[in-house]
C-alpha cells in the first residue's frame, strides 16, 4: 500500500487468456536496415516509422526481432523506432570477450548519434535494461527517458538476504538457449522463467544467440550495479509484468523506493518475463504513453 501511495501504479486491462500475436497481425510499417560503425564494432539497426525516437534493446542473447509487433505498433502510433542488434546477432559484430555493460551502451550511443534525432527514449527489456540504464548514466545528453521492461533492478529491498535473481532462476534463464537440453526441458525452463501461466512458451524456443548470451552475461557479472542503477537523472518507467518470475512482485518497489518520483510504475497483467510476445499491445501502449509525456507531444 505504501508503494501505491508513493507513486503511480497502473494495472492495464487485459483478458484473462490472450493468444500470442505474430508480426503479421500488427499494423504494417516499412522497416529498413542501417549499419553503424564505431571503430572495430559494427551494429545493425532496424529502423521504422517517423517521429520522436524510441530505441528498443532486447533480452539476454536475443534479437530485436522479438519486438517486431511492438515496434510496428509504436511506429503506427507516431514514433520512429530503432532496434540495434547486439554484437553477435545479424550483421552486428565486434570484440566479444571481456566486455562490460559500458561497451554495450556505447554501441547504442553510436546508433543514437548516427540517427541525429536525439535525445531518445530508450527501452531495455530484461537484460537490455542494464544497457539502457548504462546509456542514460554514461550519455545523459542522448537520453530523454528510460523504460525498463520486465527488468531486474539489480538490488533487493533493504534487509533482504536474497539475491536479485536466485541461482535456481538463473539456471532457468540460461536453460532455453542451451541445446544440450531436450525440447521439453527447454520448454519447462521457458515456462518457469519467461512466460505467465497459460501463455505458450514455444514462440521462444528459437531465436537464441549463444555467443551474445555469453558476452552479455559476462558484462552483467563484471559491471558494478551502481554504474548503471540510477540511469543518470532521466525519468524512468518501470514496466512490470504481473507474473514475472525473474523480477518478482516482492521486489517490485525497489527502483521507486531508491530513486523516488523519477520512477513511475505500470503493471501489465497476464504477462511474464518475456512480456512482448505475451502482451504486445499493452507493452506498446505503456511505452507510447510514457514517451508522449517525456517528449511533451500529444496523441
Amino acid at each position: 500500500m505504501k508503494l501505491i501511495k508513493q507513486g503511480l501504479v497502473l494495472l492495464l486491462s487485459a483478458a484473462l487468456s490472450v493468444p500470442l500475436l505474430t508480426a503479421a497481425q500488427a499494423t504494417p510499417s516499412s522497416v529498413d536496415t542501417a549499419l553503424v560503425k564505431r571503430g572495430d564494432v559494427q551494429i545493425e539497426v532496424m529502423r521504422q516509422g517517423q517521429g520522436p525516437v524510441i530505441v528498443m534493446l532486447p533480452s539476454l542473447g536475443r534479437s530485436g526481432r522479438d519486438y517486431d509487433v511492438v515496434a510496428a505498433k509504436l511506429a503506427a502510433d507516431g514514433f520512429r523506432v530503432l532496434r540495434p542488434e547486439p554484437r553477435g546477432i545479424g550483421q552486428s559484430k565486434g570484440p566479444m570477450h571481456n566486455l562490460t555493460v559500458h561497451d554495450f551502451a556505447a554501441d547504442v550511443a553510436a546508433v543514437v548519434e548516427n540517427e541525429k534525432q536525439g535525445p531518445v527514449v530508450v527501452v531495455g527489456h530484461a537484460w537490455g535494461n542494464f544497457a539502457a540504464r548504462q546509456l542514460a548514466a554514461d550519455r545523459p545528453d542522448l537520453v530523454r527517458g528510460v523504460v525498463l521492461a520486465a527488468a531486474s533492478a539489480g538490488k533487493v529491498p533493504p534487509g533482504s538476504k536474497e539475491k536479485p535473481i536466485s541461482d535456481d532462476m538463473r539456471i532457468a534463464i540460461d536453460g532455453p538457449s542451451n541445446m544440450k537440453y531436450s525440447e521439453e526441458q527447454r520448454l519447462e525452463f521457458l515456462r518457469k522463467a519467461f512466460f505467465a501461466p497459460g501463455n505458450d512458451p514455444r514462440v521462444w524456443l528459437g531465436g537464441w544467440h549463444e555467443e551474445t548470451h555469453e558476452a552479455e552475461s559476462h558484462a552483467r557479472n563484471t559491471t558494478p550495479v551502481d554504474d548503471y542503477f540510477a540511469a543518470g537523472t532521466a525519468p524512468i518507467l518501470d514496466l512490470q509484468a504481473e507474473h514475472d518470475a525473474v523480477a518478482p512482485r516482492r521486489f517490485s518497489g525497489v527502483l521507486k523506493s531508491m530513486l523516488g518520483d523519477r520512477v513511475s510504475i505500470v503493471v501489465i497483467p497476464n504477462a511474464g518475463h518475456a512480456l512482448a510476445p505475451e502482451q504486445p499491445q499493452a507493452m506498446a501502449d505503456a511505452i507510447a504513453n510514457f514517451a508522449r509525456r517525456v517528449f511533451d507531444v500529444k496523441k
